[in-house]
């Protein structure tokens, strides 16, 4: 069934109440998914800086001096931020091609949730208050972010099966649904040289999309052509560094619900993730139609 909740911010004195705010929807839609959670929040850092959010399922050992050994494989100055399992990795954008490498050699098991100039992702299995508790995920600020819980239908209950999934810079994904040919769109992409982490379908979703923009599509383009190339029953979130985008299949079965206001887009698979929100009130509230899509950016 799953649940997905995002909020885009227009006015910036709310920033500081994003994660807060996040939060609270996620929270509200744990009963759409009791397997797994996550969080993607976008955030300004400096211009020329990079983050990378990585996942560790023994962080004591991998986390160990990871900013020394990265620092001195890679030759610059790099900050590490640990949260439970998850560590940012903040380095000069310049070297931002390098640190695959670099952590093949100082860590392998360490897993890349996300890369990009403003994303961070924090995804756990368990339920959403738990997670959110454990990243402290209600303390952070951010112009705009995505989050999902999930209840698992054709893959494994894993951190990395977990949503969002990012597989392109600064962009990420979450999805409610199912996806009927994501094994014949695995199979093209990864002759189109994509690489693949998990068999959940949602990785496929979010592949796709970053394969439709590494050939010059913007991503309104892209998502008007994943109608055609993607089968199934899907509302997508999809989130990017200036915004986020909406999508729901021809068929539009899995529900959704759109509200803008002046200081706020927000949107939940039910109307009863957003009646926290400031003004909720005075908001336009509408479903979004099918095959349709939205998008909002900064």
């Amino acid at each position: 069934m799953c649940g997905i909740i995002g909020l885009f911010l227009k006015d910036q004195s709310l920033q500081p109440r994003l994660g807060k705010l996040l939060a609270e929807m996620l929270v509200t839609m744990t009963d759409r998914g009791p397997d797994s959670a996550g969080v993607a929040v976008y955030s300004s850092d400096e211009i020329d800086t990079i983050k990378v959010t990585l996942q560790s399922l023994n962080p004591e050992a991998d986390f160990a001096e990871l900013q020394q050994k990265l620092g001195a494989e890679m030759g610059c100055t790099v900050d590490v931020q640990i949260v439970d399992t998850h560590a940012i990795v903040r380095l000069p954008g310049s070297r931002a091609g390098d640190i695959t490498d670099a952590l093949a050699q100082v860590c392998p098991s360490l897993r890349v949730m996300s890369t990009g100039k403003s994303v961070e992702i924090f995804k756990e299995v368990g339920l959403p208050a738990e997670v959110i508790e454990r990243f402290s995920i209600d303390k952070l600020s951010g112009s705009h972010g995505i989050g999902h819980t999930r209840m698992a239908t054709e893959s494994a209950v894993t951190t990395l099966g977990a949503h969002p999934f990012s597989t392109g810079y600064d962009q990420c994904l979450v999805h409610n649904g199912s996806l009927s040919n994501h094994n014949l769109k695995r199979r093209e992409l990864i002759r189109e040289g994509l690489t693949f982490e998990t068999d959940n379908d949602t990785e496929v979703a979010a592949a796709y999309l970053t394969h439709k923009l590494n050939q010059g599509n913007s991503l309104g383009e892209a998502l008007e052509a994943s109608i055609d190339d993607l089968d199934g029953f899907y509302t997508f979130l999809v989130g990017t560094q200036n915004g986020f985008g909406v999508l729901r299949d021809p068929i539009a079965c899995k529900p959704a619900v759109l509200a803008e206001t002046d200081q706020y887009v927000a949107f939940g698979s039910e109307y009863r993730a957003l009646v926290n929100l400031p003004d909720i009130q005075s908001a336009k509230v509408w479903e979004p139609e099918p095959a349709t899509v939205y998008f909002w950016e900064h």
